[in-house]
C-alpha cells in the first residue's frame, strides 16, 4: 500500500478514530524501538544521557568505611 493511498484513507476517517490511529502507531514506534535495541541495531549520541546521572561531589574523596586499610 503506497503512503498516498494510506493519507487518503486517514483523512476520511471520524477525528476520534484518527486519535485511536495516532496512539496504535505511537505503540507501534515504541514497539519497534525496543526490538531494535534488543538487536544493537540503534546507535545512540554521545550526550544523550546527559543530566539524567547525577555525580556527588565528594566522589573522588576516600570513602569512611576504607579508613582503617589506608
Amino acid at each position: 500500500m503506497s503512503e498516498t493511498v494510506l493519507l487518503e484513507k486517514i483523512k476520511k476517517l471520524p477525528e476520534d478514530s484518527k486519535e485511536e490511529l495516532y496512539d496504535f502507531v505511537d505503540q507501534l514506534e515504541k514497539k519497534s524501538k525496543k526490538e531494535q535495541e534488543r538487536h544493537g541495531k540503534i546507535e545512540r549520541a554521545f550526550g544523550s544521557l546527559k543530566g539524567v546521572f547525577k555525580m556527588s561531589d565528594d566522589f573522588d574523596e576516600p570513602l569512611e568505611d576504607f579508613k582503617e586499610y589506608m
